[in-house]
């Protein structure tokens, strides 16, 4: 492991995990001392004689000695694949003393710093991820085990004033998105434990006012006065009384630069494009594409609009018309399992129609269009036809030298790449494909997207700390192009490494499942969030050994929970990127039961995936390690021949 990362909490007790997510045993609390005191350094030399002040009052006789044990106890916890007498490369000594060289994305206290100044430049939606991810790393008051010792206190001061100021900019963040209500319960804990904030109180007056609730808002100005006067002795700032002035007197905010353009262009677009022109019809099948990407409402706003602009084109009768329509919504797609089957299917069949009308041997990056299309749409299935159409796509792009077209493509190569056990390198090629190519030119939502899928493979490889940059890269790309729903996948993705993590109890697992899946409520993505909370904490229950909770899988029930005396006539689950762990739940079901021809079946499914985390390449779940199931199958069937 030389030279693999290691990462660094101090957000919280001070702890250290490998590139997989596991914990380093740091032995006692003078090894963890000194960690802590190096990682207050910031990667800067702290003399040894330093060392022994901070972590003795009145240092014994040998303190020195003491110290450079600690330092060797240390180093073998961090890097304990180093060759004999091969130099330290991470706690490294240098001159007098030691020095801590940590990458800044291996300390969540630095990262923590980096995530709230970038909020500060971003806009509100991506903005309010990135807070809500850096706010979920905290794991307790910082250095939590270091309360007391001098050398913590200006860091934690510091780190807790931060947190404060956090808070704060994601309430604002969600007022400036029209979340007031859910802003409310989090400002009012807020006030509550530092009530010399004004600001907490502002934003909170200002929260409850747009939640419909005048009176509540002036009682908080109201209890927010008597607080300052009548216990620190200072009047409410300005600020806080004009956001009390405001509310009395009903005040709108003035609207925005950007709403004022917005304004005048689409009274200009409506004024000037005559009414049912084709114009307006790929106009609005381009605003439909990026009203997609914007979240939660503009997704299903979108597909519920497409399906209409499709048969707006073909009733005009002009199939390359039709096409363009069809391919012009080229958004990313990263699930493979439809959101809506219907309208999917409804826009496979459109495609299917005008490739057929088509001019044979003509408009070839219309055709591929098309193709990736019917791809993509055609997720879930193991159908040769949409694995053809995706190919085909792929080799006139490449054909055509078109990076556009060739990231379309892809993304239904992708998609069609989900229908099999241990894909995981072929999707981590394609997404390295995508990244590689979206970044030259410029494709910043297939670049996301290309980081994305390398996430979810890398991880079911148990490639984390891979997959660990795949997940900062595509919140760094989603933050700077406002992209909301990046936010859904990578903090899922975060509760799975915590899964992972040997010393995270269950329940700890699930109450970040669960708050995880608030994220789902509005994001306008059925095809993901139906069964996927309950499947999570089947997968995480059976992997750990804990009881059922027998909460109903959705869509995922019939394999999460297969009926013994039904096991024979199971189908095989469906294609995704769930379908190792279903194959894990039935194998362990039909050991329990007896039935080998069952468990054979799930064991040959399987085995393609040997090296793989049941599950994990979806970024969401895991059953396990995939080795785990197959030596319990392996035994089972052994012991019935």
């Amino acid at each position: 492991m030389s030279g693999a990362r290691v990462d660094f909490g101090v957000l919280g007790p001070v702890a250290a995990w490998d590139g997989a997510g596991r914990p380093l045993a740091l032995k006692g609390p003078q090894h963890r001392a000194v960690l802590a005191r190096l990682l207050v350094a910031r990667r800067r030399i702290v003399p040894v004689g330093d060392l022994v002040d901070d972590l003795w009052v009145a240092p014994p006789a040998g303190a020195v000695a003491a110290v450079r044990t600690f330092v060797a106890a240390l180093r073998r916890a961090l890097e304990p694949d180093r060759p004999p007498r091969a130099p330290a490369t991470l706690l490294v000594t240098e001159g007098p003393g030691y020095a801590l060289r940590a990458e800044p994305a291996a300390v969540d206290a630095w990262r923590f710093e980096q995530a709230v100044a970038d909020a500060g430049t971003l806009p509100a939606a991506t903005a309010l991820v990135r807070l809500e991810a850096a706010l979920g790393w905290w794991r307790g008051p910082a250095y939590a085990d270091f309360a007391d010792a001098p050398w913590a206190a200006a860091d934690r001061a510091r780190l807790a004033e931060l947190r404060r100021h956090a808070v704060e900019r994601q309430a604002a963040a969600r007022l400036d998105l029209g979340l007031a209500a859910e802003a409310v319960p989090d400002l009012d804990a807020h006030v509550d434990r530092h009530p010399q904030r004004e600001e907490g109180w502002r934003l909170l007056a200002i929260a409850l006012y747009r939640s419909g609730r005048q009176g509540d808002a002036l009682a908080v100005l109201r209890r927010a006065r008597r607080l300052l006067v009548d216990e620190l002795g200072v009047d409410p700032g300005p600020a806080l009384r004009r956001a009390e002035e405001d509310i009395l007197h009903h005040r709108d905010e003035l609207e925005t630069a950007a709403e004022r353009v917005w304004a005048q262009a689409a009274s200009a677009y409506d004024r000037l494009v005559a009414a049912g022109s084709r114009s307006r019809l790929e106009s609005t099948t381009g605003l439909l594409r990026d009203l997609a990407m914007t979240g939660g409402g503009g997704l299903t706003a979108a597909r519920e609009q497409r399906t209409a602009a499709i048969d707006a084109a073909e009733r005009l009768g002009d199939p390359l018309l039709t096409a363009r329509v069809i391919g012009a919504y080229d958004v990313p797609g990263l699930w493979p399992r439809s959101d809506d089957p219907a309208q999917a299917a409804a826009v496979v069949a459109a495609a299917e129609r005008t490739l057929a009308a088509l001019p044979p041997g003509e408009h070839a990056a219309t055709r591929a269009r098309l193709l990736a299309t019917i791809g993509i749409e055609s997720r879930g299935t193991r159908e040769p036809r949409p694995l053809d159409c995706a190919r085909q796509a792929e080799a006139i792009a490449r054909e055509l030298d078109d990076p556009a077209l060739l990231a379309f493509a892809l993304n239904a190569v992708f998609m069609q790449a989900c229908r099999d056990t241990g894909t995981g390198p072929r999707r981590a090629a394609i997404g390295s494909a995508l990244v590689d190519l979206a970044a030259r030119g410029g494709l910043v939502s297939f670049q996301v997207l290309g980081h994305l899928i390398r996430m979810q493979a890398r991880s079911g490889q148990a490639d984390f700390a891979a997959a660990d940059r795949d997940a900062e890269a595509a919140e760094d790309l989603a933050a700077r192009h406002e992209r909301p729903l990046v936010g859904v996948f990578t903090q899922w993705y975060r509760v799975l490494r915590l899964a992972i993590a040997d010393a995270a109890p269950v329940a700890a697992v699930e109450r970040a499942y669960r708050s995880a899946a608030v994220l789902l409520d509005d994001a306008g993505m059925p095809g993901l969030s139906d069964g996927l909370l309950p499947l999570a904490l089947r997968c995480l229950r059976v992997w750990r050994g804990e009881p059922d909770d027998g909460a109903d899988c959705g869509p995922y029930e019939r394999w999460a929970r297969p009926d013994p005396a039904a096991l024979a006539a199971l189908p095989d689950p469906p294609a995704g990127l769930f379908t190792e762990a279903l194959w894990c739940l039935v194998g362990r079901a039909a050991v329990a039961a007896g039935d080998h021809a069952t468990a054979a079946r799930a064991r040959a499914a399987l085995v393609p995936a040997a090296g793989e985390w049941a599950g994990a390449g979806s970024g969401l779940l895991t059953a396990g390690p995939v080795a785990e199931h197959l030596h319990r199958l392996d035994a089972a069937l052994a012991g019935a021949s």
